[in-house]
């Protein structure tokens, strides 16, 4: 049987990213305005955009713009009928995991309506590691890759269990009580597949649990659970993003800087936006980064990216 070449429309970066790392990166036909790695998805035509412009917006600025759309029943993301139209899909993949950080059933419906046919639909709705894991082989199933996946699978569970090898011969009683901060103006703390990256990072995750959405939290609830170290991941914001916020909004803070982790020094920045907020193979690299922040000693002989974390002084 021959196999037809799919066009496919990506709703989600995570996606894109797998589909251009099993090699299917030409099939992709559009994208999101946030589908920008690996560097060639940024020339694809874009099918969604955001319906504001958040770059030059503080953190309680996109919070409170985020929550007046909701109220309102308007939309966070554009449809772009013409693109959508012109590219005549043959595969959409989207996510169920989150109305805020990618395109979501409405936009799904919306780019069906305007299409007047009906195109394959591969919804994505990871809440842990190996829903990830799960995602890249439907994927590559759906483009008739499945070797390619499956090899991609084996690479990163193989990071994973090198990452645990060390871990697990930690001693519970002694491991660092870890907070993962997903948004800092208000704060929220990190949820879905980050607490099961921390854990096996060798950490006790606090004030969220693997597979739950990231919800609000308080300085007083922080206090309460007395991390020894905080990670701040916003949602899509790398590091220099972060210690913009971080700056204009707790770094002179005096409930934030009461906190164990400000007095001694263990705070810590990463790039989310790369890493951590998005479910796809790159998120298998924040476990590493976690590992390195958490126990610098035990993987001082590994690698991380460039650029992934800092510690502010």
């Amino acid at each position: 049987m021959i196999f037809k070449s799919k066009k496919i429309i990506s709703f989600l970066p995570s996606a894109t990213e797998i589909l251009y790392e099993i090699g299917s990166g030409s099939q992709i036909v559009g994208v999101t305005h946030e589908c920008k790695y690996p560097e060639e998805a940024k020339n694809k035509p874009k099918v969604i955009n955001s319906s504001f412009d958040a770059s030059a917006m503080t953190s309680k600025e996109i919070d409170n713009k985020i929550i007046a759309l909701f109220s309102k029943g308007m939309d966070i993301y554009v449809v772009n009928d013409k693109i959508l139209t012109d590219l005549k899909p043959d595969l959409i993949v989207a996510q169920g995991i989150c109305e805020v950080c990618s395109p979501f059933t409405k936009e799904i419906k919306r780019a069906v309506s305007i299409l007047g046919y009906n195109p394959e639909i591969l919804i994505l709705d990871p809440h842990n590691l190996k829903d990830i894991l799960i995602n890249i082989e439907e994927i590559a199933k759906k483009v008739d890759k499945v070797n390619e996946g499956q090899k991609l699978i084996e690479s990163l569970t193989k990071k994973i269990n090198s990452i645990q090898k060390i871990t697990k011969m930690k001693n519970k009683v002694n491991l660092q009580r870890i907070l993962c901060l997903e948004w800092i103006d208000p704060f929220f703390t990190a949820g879905h597949w980050v607490p099961e990256m921390v854990e096996i990072a060798g950490g006790i995750n606090g004030l969220s649990k693997t597979g739950e959405q990231s919800r609000r939290t308080t300085i007083e609830e922080i206090k309460e659970f007395d991390p020894d170290k905080i990670i701040l991941m916003p949602c899509g914001f790398n590091i220099d993003r972060t210690l913009i916020e971080y700056n204009r909004t707790i770094k002179k803070d005096i409930d934030w800087n009461s906190l164990t982790p400000s007095k001694n020094g263990e705070v810590y920045v990463v790039d989310a936006g790369s890493y951590f907020s998005k479910p796809g193979p790159r998120t298998f690299s924040g476990v590493e980064i976690l590992a390195k922040i958490l126990h610098p000693r035990e993987f001082n002989h590994m690698t991380v990216p460039s650029n992934s974390f800092l510690r502010i002084e």
